[in-house]
């Protein structure tokens, strides 16, 4: 039997930026009677907003998050192997990119099936783009430790790596703790290596700002508690 397609769905960066999801991705939502995604609620609210032509509890939606075991990701995958089409979320943005929907995007390559990669938001590319730093040689290191010591030394870490490699290193943080991580940021690097901050992006309160640190250790730090944010640095 012909596998199903698993069609990777972005999901808008905040309530307000439905208008960010392309029309195409609408149409196909509306096409598909199963998905993944991390939490249900959330997508079930998701799919709602895009006004689809039948009940929202006609769909079916397994939940998946990092502590999920291979045995539940094959489970999921049940209506792929029976040829059924399915849609994979994240809770915001692109699935697979930080998020533990890699899993199901390997398990289904495993299957044989057809991966779909659909067009939208990016909170990582967003962030590069709008930085102004090196886009054609850049890292992603995820979430860094959140003890100071072992902190300090990784944003060191990356301050060496992109002088050597003129690269932008990209990472982000859990929303309660940006501040205690933009203090840290201003405290350990350089005066002249270059800092992003990029946060809520797509919504009517996006900020993107690029300093020196010593630019940013001269102002008042943003009051970024809660937000959602990516930080970018570049010393070349």
């Amino acid at each position: 039997m012909e596998k199903g397609k698993l069609y990777l769905i972005p999901v808008p960066l905040g309530e307000e930026a439905l208008h960010t999801i392309p029309t195409y991705v609408i149409q196909r939502i509306h096409q598909l009677d199963f998905f993944i995604a991390e939490r249900a609620k959330t997508a079930r609210r998701f799919i709602k907003r895009t006004e689809p032509q039948r009940p929202i509890s006609d769909l079916t939606v397994f939940e998946l998050d990092k502590h999920t075991p291979e045995s539940g990701i094959e489970d999921m995958l049940r209506p792929l192997r029976e040829g059924k089409d399915m849609g994979l979320m994240s809770e915001a943005g692109c699935p697979g990119v930080a998020d533990p929907g890699t899993l199901v995007v390997d398990a289904a390559h495993n299957l044989g099936a057809r991966i779909e990669p659909l067009v939208g938001p990016s909170s990582i590319l967003l962030a590069l783009m709008g930085s102004g730093l090196n886009g054609q040689n850049f890292c992603f290191h995820g979430y860094l430790s959140p003890k100071k010591p072992e902190l300090a030394k990784q944003l060191r870490a990356m301050e060496q790596q992109s002088k050597r490699h003129r690269q932008t290193q990209i990472f982000i943080e859990t929303p309660y703790r940006n501040q205690s991580l933009i203090e840290q940021v201003l405290n350990v690097l350089s005066g002249s290596t270059r800092f992003c901050v990029a946060a809520d992006l797509t919504k009517p309160s996006q900020y993107i700002v690029t300093k020196t640190i010593a630019q940013w250790r001269k102002q008042k730090i943003p009051n970024l508690h809660k937000r959602p944010a990516i930080f970018l640095i570049g010393d070349f």
